[in-house]
């Protein structure tokens, strides 16, 4: 499943004052991604990298140009349609109130997947990324902020995606549990060839992950390429600056 950003802008409106404030937060950006890789996003905070995301889930819509999706247009399908084919995690679990068991029947509850077939996806991928079956009974609240990452990603791959956005999943994890989504997100990548695009302001995270990245700041395309390439030798000053840490990065 392949994603091509044409022309893509997002302007925003903010009101204080009752005075309108217009913000170019995306300009003219156009790139893409193929299918069955890691596509990282990466520049300093308030470089549109969420925005880009959202847009992608049509959480926003855009202020201009497009986003092909197989050569389809994403504006011209139904949202829900839409979500089928591409999942999201964000970078704070976004978890109902109940057992872990009731949060991954929800999206299995809407695709209309009975309860039989819905067990058997569960145990499935609960087996596949090493997780006991006992934490189903638990309740969310019950769980480290790591265990319920590692539960918002499980509850996006039972619905099976072909793509799959994170919003800087690990922003909230200590080192341990930050080591553990890091090899899980390999792991979708390499054995169920599930596309990811993987939003980050830190660095190293996008040079372990990544196949490709993406440098935006000030809500402009730097550059784009191979992450290797990138890193070892970036063909723009404002991405040097960035890695070498003359831009802001928090």
């Amino acid at each position: 499943m392949k994603l091509s950003f044409q022309n893509l802008s997002k302007v925003k409106f903010t009101a204080k004052n009752h005075i309108f404030k217009e913000s170019q937060v995306l300009n003219d950006i156009s790139f893409k991604i193929e299918e069955k890789e890691i596509f990282a996003v990466i520049g300093p905070s308030g470089s549109g990298k969420t925005t880009l995301l959202r847009l992608v889930n049509r959480l926003e819509e855009p202020t201009g140009g497009d986003i092909l999706l197989d050569g389809k247009s994403i504006l011209k399908m139904e949202v829900f349609k839409l979500r089928r084919k591409i999942g999201m995690v964000f970078q704070v679990p976004a978890l109902f109130l109940g057992t872990v068991e009731e949060n991954l029947f929800y999206g299995l509850t809407l695709r209309k997947i009975n309860r039989e077939d819905g067990q058997i996806r569960i145990k499935k991928y609960l087996s596949y990324l090493e997780i006991d079956e006992e934490i189903l009974s638990r309740d969310i609240n019950t769980l480290s902020l790591g265990q319920q990452q590692r539960i918002s990603i499980l509850r996006t791959i039972i619905l099976e995606p072909e793509v799959i956005l994170m919003d800087e999943p690990t922003s909230s994890l200590d080192p341990s549990n930050t080591n553990l989504i890091l090899s899980l997100i390999k792991e979708l990548n390499q054995k169920l060839g599930i596309t990811i695009i993987y939003v980050t302001h830190l660095m190293e995270q996008a040079k372990i992950l990544s196949h490709r990245s993406l440098v935006l700041i000030n809500g402009e395309k730097v550059e784009e390429g191979e992450t290797e390439k990138i890193f070892s030798s970036p063909a723009k000053q404002e991405t040097r600056d960035f890695i070498f840490g003359k831009l802001v990065n928090f």
